[in-house]
């Protein structure tokens, strides 16, 4: 038997992207206009028409299909129901601005006991509240899984799954009954929200929306531009928000490296900088190997029993490692160029950018996920 432990091995993908300096996005990009906002619903139903697959008998969803028979004249006391065709679930959405009555959202269903999957089931209609206990829409419908299992569990037995079976949605499946109110002009501003709090991007906004709307924006905070809407503009909102929207603005994009030690994934902007320093980078790979031997008593021996006796074998070899000096690397390509060219792996690049942030190399903020 051998076992190889290789502590360097991962693949992963480096993604530098280089964005112009000079390259501008809309406001409707990154930016949203306060009032304008989506808003969560959750509701308790239950998933009927599951084949033998459902809750075992859970306490709740006997109770669930007890009160759904008896608000139809039908009462049987929940000890003597049976739930393998029923799953009690959890049903979500969110739900946008200004949506009206009769318009329909998208819902997520979830099971919410130990049914082994959702797959053929309909869910039956669902109240989904607001965080104010009000009902602003009513889910039903057949649910979509996008994956499977089959199989028998336990000894002897064998199953397959694909995706996650206990998890469905339905397009389309809740129609709105409530509408929000929503408010975006307040006391004559629109209040704009910057989807990535940021001071320069704030003032940078207020800038922009000042050269097509004289004196109408200023920035109050790293996440808030409030604009005046211009005199004549005041009866007609939608047409000065569509106008807004389309101011192109140069965003500020800080220096940051995203890296996901999981799946061996490396993301940078293109404004990451390393000063002057020095790497060096060694792989490390431990062997362990194990083998069985036959020990036997010397032939018409009198004594001794033949025997399996098990020897193991341990072997750690690390690569050599050179310092290699660095010089100051102003762009993520410098930087991407200079790390390939030392013959690493994604694994050790991760390794390496945590060491050039601990030493204080690295201009750029580090975020691990």
């Amino acid at each position: 038997m051998r076992i190889t432990i290789s502590i360097v091995l991962a693949i992963a993908i480096f993604v530098t992207t280089a964005v112009p300096a000079t390259a501008g996005s809309r406001v409707k990009d990154i930016a949203v206009v306060a009032g304008a906002r989506d808003n969560q619903l959750v509701g308790y139903g239950l998933v009927t028409g599951i084949s033998s697959e459902g809750d075992k008998n859970q306490v709740y969803t006997l109770q669930t299909i007890a009160n759904m028979l008896q608000r139809h004249g039908i009462t049987v006391p929940a000890s003597q129901l049976s739930s393998k065709n029923v799953a009690a679930v959890i049903v979500t959405a969110d739900i946008s601005a200004f949506k009206k009555k009769g318009s329909r959202i998208d819902v997520n269903v979830s099971s919410m006991g130990d049914a082994k999957t959702l797959q053929g089931g309909m869910l039956i209609q669902t109240p989904l509240m607001g965080a104010d206990g009000k009902i602003y829409a009513l889910a039903q419908g057949a649910l979509s899984i996008g994956g499977f299992a089959a199989g028998t569990d336990g000894g002897g037995g064998a199953s397959v799954q694909k995706n996650h079976p206990t998890v469905g949605q339905i397009l389309g499946g809740a129609l709105v009954e409530r509408e929000i109110p929503a408010e975006v002009v307040r006391d004559n501003h629109v209040e704009l929200l910057l989807r990535e709090p940021d001071f320069t991007s704030a003032a940078r906004l207020s800038t922009a929306i000042n050269e097509k709307f004289p004196g109408s924006a200023s920035a109050i905070d790293s996440t808030s531009v409030k604009v005046k809407v211009p005199d004549g503009a005041e009866g007609y909102p939608v047409d000065f928000i569509a106008r807004l929207e389309a101011v192109e603005v140069e965003s500020d994009i800080p220096a940051r490296i995203v890296i996901n030690e999981r799946t061996g994934t490396i993301v940078a902007t293109s404004r990451i900088k390393i000063s002057s320093c020095a790497v060096s980078h060694a792989n490390l790979t431990i062997t362990i190997a194990s083998t069985l031997d036959v020990s036997q008593p010397t032939p018409l021996s009198q004594t001794g029993t033949t025997a399996v006796t098990e020897s193991t074998k341990t072997d750690v070899k690390e690569g050599k490692g050179r310092l290699i000096p660095l010089p100051d690397m102003p762009t993520v390509e410098k930087v991407a160029s200079s790390l390939n060219a030392l013959g690493v792996t994604p694994r050790d690049m991760m390794s390496i950018f945590q060491a050039m942030k601990q030493a204080g190399a690295l201009q750029a903020e580090l975020v691990l996920r």
